[in-house]
């Protein structure tokens, strides 16, 4: 049975990389390695893989990967950590237009 791998590398500038691979080990030589230039941890190695999710199924890793690429930095770190709770926390909805924030009217 195939295994599919949602990751997260942190880069030697603090940034985040994520991204989906069927072989963790193969793809993050692969970033360390630098075997491509145009690549966005190429110029921000050396990484260290941070985060690790695996999936039996390709679509749900990819739209793992999806979600996590809009999440803000602090949500990542969440995750990272492990941190439920914290993660939560930040996914609440804060919008004005929130059902949660709209004012009762009389």
């Amino acid at each position: 049975m195939e295994r599919y791998f949602v990751y997260i590398l942190e880069c030697s500038d603090s940034s985040y990389y994520t991204g989906v691979t069927n072989n963790i080990d193969r793809r993050f030589a692969e970033h360390q390695d630098g075997i491509d230039s145009f690549s966005y941890t190429y110029y921000r190695r050396p990484v260290n893989l941070v985060f690790q999710q695996d999936f039996q199924e390709i679509k749900e890793a990819i739209a793992f990967e999806k979600q996590i690429k809009k999440w803000s930095r602090a949500k990542k770190e969440a995750l990272i950590r492990g941190d439920w709770e914290q993660l939560k926390e930040l996914s609440k909805c804060n919008n004005e237009s929130s059902h949660l924030n709209r004012r009762k009217e009389k």
